[in-house]
């Protein structure tokens, strides 16, 4: 069989011509996952927009007054914590191999509509807060947040919480605008080099968070009005009266989020910040975010022992939006390099992965490889195909979603999946704005109907994304290890992390796989993709499998 070029067309052919793996069950294939350590390196990150994911509270879909009244897709539409939960429950994270959730901010945002070209455009994408301190009513309750974080921990799942410090939500006319001493409208954000990023409003209708000052000052009286109808005042300035003597910090606008924010982490044991709009804020900011959240998190495992999973440390990835692997550890301004990796940055989303992942596998994955094991060692980086705002996705038609899947979880590097990529949900609806062109409501039905389209079935993508992704899950080295090309015809690699080693091959031929540079004779391997097991003889190993791919494994 020759090699082919694209993985997607091979997978494709596959999938209408064979019905093993239509479904996939629980019983398919058990991975033992004991003994391997969880790396941030390795994660498999599942990215949802919350009020877009599942609704499993239809009371609360139109809180403080809400309507379905704006721009296509630009209504709340009734997805909420509450049935984030229930799939938890029913075990979906864990068939995927998911080992982080992503969710856009689940704190409170402003409650009416922000207007333009004669639409109503609404905050269901969580971006434009208006009290850090509690959580969005139409998305549930802090009860339920914290239900949420100690089911995913009972699965062994993290959570990391969407966090913004560089703006608040659009002023409205149900919505009261910050003091002037908080925030600013302008200058506008022109990107041209660091001031014209930074010192400056990212867009028009987002007033701009003085993170730059050191000056105190008061809190804004609608919040102080807020927490009284709310019965929590004094409890609120009770904390923030404790925090600032504790600190010595001053009560500048960005300690105060600093604080709000951190509380997630010491009250519900929060494992990370995915954190909005980074290279818009002073990096210093981030280092001081950092401080503090290492002392909450820890404070949060002290208190609570039976709950920690493990030793792994807090976790910041930022949104340096056009950082790249490509770029080493600095990101460049024009006229000047920040290395945000040395601000509190465990790792950085990479935003050339979508163009990149256009490449063959192996020049992919060695430059990759080559990258985080160079320059960037002791760095990390979250990969995607897919997100809420980036308009040139890798798949956008949903065509090659095999091929996708198989660079993005293949790839080293932490992953990032974008809810319905696993189930090819649409990217492209016609006379929509290209951010709500990717926020759809989750395709549920799809994969329950098993749907066809463009030669293949729903729940074929699924079972593909499962398999890959418990693979990963089951071996750190996916990931976080080092990768090695084995052979050409059929293409075959190794990726070895300390005594985590596998063997992936892709393409499959009828010639056993010589695996002699990894594994040795008498080793019992499992082929992660169909179950089978083998036992390597004279350095090579051959399953009985009629599928064109191998992930190999001890």
């Amino acid at each position: 069989m020759k090699l082919r070029l694209l993985i997607g067309l091979m997978l494709i052919a596959f999938a209408c011509t064979n019905n093993s793996h239509e479904r996939i069950t629980d019983t398919e294939i058990v991975l033992n996952t004991k003994g391997q350590p969880f790396l941030w390196a390795n994660a498999n990150v599942y990215f949802l927009l919350t009020d877009r994911f599942a609704n499993g509270d239809t009371t609360n879909d139109l809180a403080y007054g809400r309507k379905r009244d704006g721009a296509k897709f630009c209504s709340y539409e009734g997805g909420d914590i509450r049935g984030i939960i229930q799939k938890l429950d029913e075990g979906y994270f864990d068939r995927l191999g998911i080992t982080a959730i992503w969710t856009t901010p689940v704190y409170e945002n402003i409650h009416s509509y922000r207007e333009g070209g004669g639409q109503k455009y609404y905050a269901y994408h969580g971006y434009w807060p208006r009290d850090w301190t509690n959580i969005d009513a139409n998305l549930g309750t802090m009860a339920d947040y914290r239900e949420l974080v100690d089911k995913a921990h009972a699965h062994g799942i993290r959570v990391l919480l969407d966090v913004i410090i560089n703006h608040t939500g659009p002023v409205t006319a149900n919505d009261s605008a910050w003091p002037e001493d908080w925030v600013r409208m302008e200058p506008p954000c022109t990107h041209v080099n660091y001031e014209t990023n930074v010192d400056c409003a990212l867009a028009g209708h987002l007033p701009d968070i003085r993170t730059d000052s050191n000056e105190p000052v008061e809190l804004p009286q609608f919040l102080l009005d807020k927490w009284k109808a709310e019965g929590r005042l004094d409890q609120e300035l009770a904390e923030l009266d404790a925090f600032f003597e504790r600190t010595g910090y001053p009560r500048a606008p960005r300690f105060y989020l600093i604080k709000w924010v951190s509380d997630y982490v010491r009250e519900l044991g929060i494992d990370g910040f995915r954190v909005d709009t980074a290279k818009h804020t002073e990096a210093y900011v981030w280092e001081e975010l950092f401080k503090e959240v290492q002392l909450a998190f820890q404070e949060w495992k002290n208190n609570n022992p039976d709950k920690v999973l493990d030793d792994a440390p807090f976790y910041m990835v930022g949104e340096v939006y056009g950082y790249s692997i490509h770029s080493g550890v600095g990101y460049n301004y024009g006229d000047s390099v920040v290395n945000f990796f040395d601000n509190g940055f465990e790792s950085l989303i990479n935003f050339s992965f979508t163009g990149d992942a256009k490449q063959k596998p192996e020049e992919l994955f060695s430059q990759y490889s080559n990258g985080l094991n160079g320059d960037l060692a002791g760095k990390e980086l979250l990969n995607y195909l897919d997100s809420h705002d980036d308009e040139h996705p890798f798949d956008r038609m949903r065509e090659k979603p095999f091929e996708a899947a198989t660079k993005l979880l293949l790839s080293p590097g932490s992953s990032q999946v974008y809810y319905g990529d696993e189930t090819a949900r649409p990217l492209h609806f016609e006379g929509i704005g290209h951010d709500a062109n990717l926020r759809s409501f989750m395709n549920w039905n799809d994969l329950k109907n098993n749907i066809s389209k463009n030669g293949y079935t729903t729940s074929e993508v699924y079972a593909h994304y499962s398999k890959l992704g418990r693979f990963r899950q089951a071996h750190p080295a996916v990931g976080a290890g080092v990768h090695k090309k084995l052979a050409d015809i059929p293409y075959t690699f190794s990726r070895t992390l300390d005594e985590d080693k596998v063997v992936v091959v892709l393409d499959k031929t009828e010639e056993p796989i010589d695996v002699s540079s990894v594994f040795g004779d008498g080793t019992v391997l499992t082929d992660y993709y169909s179950g089978t097991k083998a036992t390597v003889q004279d350095g090579k190993v051959s399953f009985d499998t009629v599928q064109d791919m191998l992930l190999i494994g001890e």
